[in-house]
Formats: C-alpha cells, structure tokens, sequence
C-alpha cells in the first residue's frame, strides 16, 4: 500500500523538509509551524519511516529533533536517522495533521493526533518508530 497517499487522503499535508545546514539536521517548515496538537509524519524517499504527535507547537518539536539534548532519547533517535538519510543524498519531508475538528464524544474534546497515532503506527509500522517493529 502506498501509505503516503492515504495519509494524504485523510488530510495530511507537506509542511516542510529537513536539509543539512553546516552538518545539522535542520528543519525548514512551509507550514502548520505554528500548529499545536499535530500528527505529523517524516517521510524519506516516499516511504512514511515515523509517526509522532505533539501538543506543543510542531516548530518547536521539530526543533527538539534538531538539537536534542543528552536525556531526549527520542530527539536523539530521530536526529541520527534524519542525519544518516540527509547523509546519504536522501530526502526528509514533514507531513502533518492538524486537529482542526472540534470532534466530541461523550461531551468530551477527542484530540484527534493523539487518537490516531497508535492505530496509524501499528497500521503502517514506520522503521523508525519503535512501536512500530
């Protein structure tokens, strides 16, 4: 299955790209920097290689991946992936989708990345998420 497409079809969007900046990973986001609640995705050579969801603004989690500091295990992970494919000559690209719904049950506010994230992970098993293998 092409799982960028129909992640595409459930309303993700591009929202920048990772490029080596003096030997760093650095994140250039086009759009939805400002967004908070995102599901987003990294995407390399057109394959969907990681699923994550933050509630704090996506430019400032993807800065996280930028410069993780020495207990952010998670940061520490991706940066090294992110680097090894940018490395290589490969592409990383961001997609992400905003909780822009205002989806309720039971009188409840469902958050809507963090609804998803499991269910897409185990759905499309992303070599770099851990829950995923």
């Amino acid at each position: 299955m092409d799982w960028l497409q129909r992640l595409t079809e459930i309303g993700f969007e591009r929202a920048g790209s990772w490029q080596l900046s003096e030997g760093r990973p650095t994140c250039r986001l086009i759009s939805h920097g400002a967004s908070s609640s995102v599901l987003y995705a990294f995407v390399a050579a057109g394959e969907v290689v990681y699923i994550g969801k933050t509630t704090m603004p996506l430019s400032k989690r993807m800065y996280g991946y930028q410069n993780p500091g020495p207990s952010q295990l998670t940061n520490i992970y991706g940066h090294a992936h992110i680097a090894q494919c940018l490395g290589a000559g490969q592409a990383v690209e961001v997609y992400a989708l905003t909780d822009g719904a205002d989806l309720e049950y039971g009188g409840f506010k469902v958050n809507l990345a963090a609804g998803l994230e499991d269910t897409l992970i185990s759905s499309i098993r992303p070599t770099w998420n851990k829950a995923g293998k």
